[in-house]
């Protein structure tokens, strides 16, 4: 009995001193914390701190930058998160917006997620009407700049993330587009003023649509709403009204995310590759 109770006493110490590790290394935001200060943090010698976060290294739950020797939460651990409270992905989370959405209003709308460069369609859903766009269908995926869904998360992304993007982008769209760097400036602007975009640059003849950015706690866009329909379709009131949908939806898309999602963590990502 007492063997079983010094067992029992051990195994919570141990936990404790991995809990406190993990909470001070939350604490330590993305830059991490080296070894001598999460020792001094959680009271442990550094020989046993070491011990516990090569092992939780080892698991995934802790990242080791080698070249600064500091410690940061892994990706194990977000894994994990992502498991409990808020189990919906985004596009869980939007598949009933996007039914009311083409219900209501008969029309095309699309679910894209930023990613690095670009923007992806995970999910639409088809009205009535043929409609071409620059995704296509679910999987498609378009230069963050092109197309009013793209367009409206470049402009709500932060000024230097912006800037990264149309450097990158502007010789790929020169390639199919005559967008040029003025025009997107002016749409980033009249897209955060207005808070959607609807612009028609006439690269799909006929064609016309309406996005509206999701964005995070953080204010930063990562995915974003939109409607594919005909130019007649979306003018006047009837677009406003439009807009004024969307950016209900997306709002309350907005506060249900879940920071853990994998598809939303990865959206930055490919920002890593250098500018041409």
């Amino acid at each position: 009995m007492d063997d079983s109770g010094e067992t029992k006493s051990s195994d919570r110490s141990g936990t404790a001193r991995i809990a406190s590790l993990l909470r001070h290394l939350g604490e330590a935001g993305p830059g991490g914390a080296r070894l001598s200060i999460l020792a001094d943090a959680t009271g442990l010698p550094a020989p046993t701190a070491l011990r516990l976060l090569r092992a939780l290294v080892a698991e995934d739950l802790v990242d080791l930058d080698p070249a600064t020797k500091t410690y940061r939460l892994g990706l194990g651990l977000f894994r994990l998160a992502a498991k409990a409270g808020n189990r919906l992905g985004l596009r869980d989370l939007a598949r009933p917006a996007l039914l009311r959405l083409t219900g209501a209003l008969g029309e095309t709308v699309f679910l894209l997620v930023r990613s690095g460069y670009d923007a992806v369609c995970i999910d639409r859903t088809a009205g009535p009407l043929p409609i071409r766009s620059f995704t296509g269908d679910i999987g498609g995926r378009v230069m963050l700049g092109l197309g009013q869904g793209s367009m409206a998360i470049l402009a709500h992304l932060p000024a230097d993330e912006q800037e990264a993007v149309i450097r990158y982008n502007l010789p790929r769209m020169r390639e199919v587009t005559s967008l040029d760097e003025a025009f997107l400036h002016t749409e980033i602007a009249r897209t955060r003023d207005l808070g959607y975009c609807a612009a028609a640059s006439g690269l799909i003849p006929g064609m016309a649509g309406l996005g509206v950015p999701i964005l995070d706690h953080d204010g930063r866009a990562v995915a974003a709403l939109s409607v594919g329909s005909t130019v007649d379709r979306l003018a006047g009131e009837r677009r406003e009204a439009i807009a004024g949908m969307l950016r209900r939806e997306a709002a309350g898309l907005a506060a249900r995310l879940n920071p853990f999602d994998e598809t939303l963590r990865r959206a930055g990502a490919a920002m890593e590759r250098p500018a041409p």
